[in-house]
């Protein structure tokens, strides 16, 4: 912020006030979400809409995701980028597979399904889960607490 937002020279005429926060607690908090559980979804395509919608919630998927093409033939990974085009020809999708380095390129077009297969491997592992799990290891009478991570597999 400049000076003028901070209060420490006069605001321009034309300028409209920025409203200040009561306190820095009011900085810090953010409203939360609720994560969708996809775990296991196989959702079905109808149209190019939701071609789109699906491959948006796979790419935020933290699991593994089981693509079909059209020619039946299926490959399974993570699907970590997604390059958005015009028409679902020009769009692809990118995986990291299990086994070995091949990052495979799949055109939106030559998608039938997308199944969500792996484990999302960050569910219930949300601040408020950590915190809750922290107190009731003190609640316990535990000493030096520290919640480790699960293991991934």
């Amino acid at each position: 912020m400049s000076g003028r937002e901070h209060g420490h020279e006069p605001p321009l005429p034309h300028s409209v006030p920025v409203p200040q926060p009561h306190s820095n607690d009011e900085l810090e908090v953010v409203p939360g979400f609720e994560r969708e559980n996809l775990q296991g979804w196989i959702p079905h395509f109808a149209a190019e809409a939701d071609i789109r919608m699906v491959i948006e919630k796979a790419f935020d998927y933290r699991g593994d995701v089981t693509v079909t093409r059209k020619d039946g033939s299926q490959i399974t990974g993570y699907l970590f980028d997604r390059r958005i085009g015009k028409t679902l020809t020009d769009s692809v999708i990118r995986l990291m597979l299990a086994t070995g380095t091949e990052r495979p390129s799949i055109p939106y077009s030559e998608i039938a399904g997308i199944a969500f297969t792996g484990r999302d491997t960050a569910a219930g592992k949300s601040y408020e889960a950590w915190v809750k799990k922290y107190w009731e290891s003190r609640e316990k009478g535990e000493k030096n607490i520290s919640i480790e991570p699960e293991a991934l597999e």
